[in-house]
């Protein structure tokens, strides 16, 4: 299968790439330079914000990985021209040169609002008030609209790898004063690769699927697993359903993670 993987440099692109060249993908991304990506896949130099170069970036592919996205930054335009605009340009470019193309994107669990009352579900209405999960669900609302074979994946916590996200986590959760009690979906690597393997085969077509293992896990645990120490406190958690989602719909179209906890990654030592 020829497929083209956006943000194939980035933390989730960048481990799954390599596992869809294994699997005997005929791989392309797209990149800013050349020598970017590694490995056996073919570079399209081109950007998101640049409709031009993406007609050789998506030509003749039979699927589309979209995975690039910017979020950890305070400019906020820049959040918006990405996530949602360059999503626009690449779906207009699906349309007009590759309509039989089975486009697949990334999105979050953070579209799911802190006033949840229970897991954030595939159904739930959202209303998301960050830039980023805004400019996501806004991406996702394109999609939904474009007249492609999609699926849109909502990636819990995605760690492992040596990735580096969950070792950054404590610092996150000291700045942001998260509650140690706070529990929070997860997704491996491994397993985000697993969720794209059962996606190419249609298995997901025409749907939003919450993609995350078996078993959140709170914020004090998982800063201990990162080696950070974070404060105890009896005081009242909020929003006690925030960060996390339901994974039943992703259960019932197949999937099942290789690694069911973190803790089952530790014992596995695929952190």
């Amino acid at each position: 299968m020829k497929i083209l993987v956006t943000g194939a440099t980035g933390l989730v692109g960048s481990r799954l790439l390599p596992r869809l060249v294994e699997d005997g993908h005929d791989c392309r991304t797209l990149v800013r330079r050349r020598g970017a990506a590694s490995g056996d896949v073919t570079e399209v130099v081109g950007d998101l914000s640049d409709a031009e170069s993406l007609t050789p970036a998506v030509s003749g592919v039979d699927a589309i990985v979209h995975l690039a996205a910017v979020f950890r930054t305070s400019d906020t335009e820049l959040i918006w021209t990405t996530n949602r605009d360059g999503s626009c340009s690449l779906i207009a470019a699906a349309q007009e040169h590759a309509p039989d193309a089975r486009f697949i994107m990334a999105s979050t669990a953070h579209v799911y609002g802190a006033e949840c009352a229970r897991p954030g579900r595939e159904d739930d209405e959202v209303d998301p008030g960050h830039p980023y999960p805004a400019s996501k669900l806004a991406a996702e609302n394109a999609l939904r609209s474009s007249g492609l074979t999609w699926t849109i994946q909502r990636y819990g916590f995605v760690y492992g790898d040596g990735d580096g996200h969950l070792d950054a986590l404590p610092g996150q959760a000291a700045n942001a004063d998260m509650h140690p009690a706070q529990r929070m979906s997860l997704i491996h690597h491994r397993d985000v690769a697993a969720a794209t393997r059962l996606a190419l085969t249609g298995a997901f077509d025409g749907r939003i699927v919450n993609i995350t293992d078996e078993a959140p896990t709170s914020v004090y645990e998982l800063v201990a697993i990162a080696g950070g120490d974070m404060g105890s406190s009896a005081r009242p958690l909020e929003h006690p359903w925030h960060l996390q989602m339901d994974g039943a719909l992703a259960r019932r179209l197949g999937f099942r993670p290789a690694l069911r906890t973190v803790y089952h990654a530790v014992e596995q030592q695929a952190m």
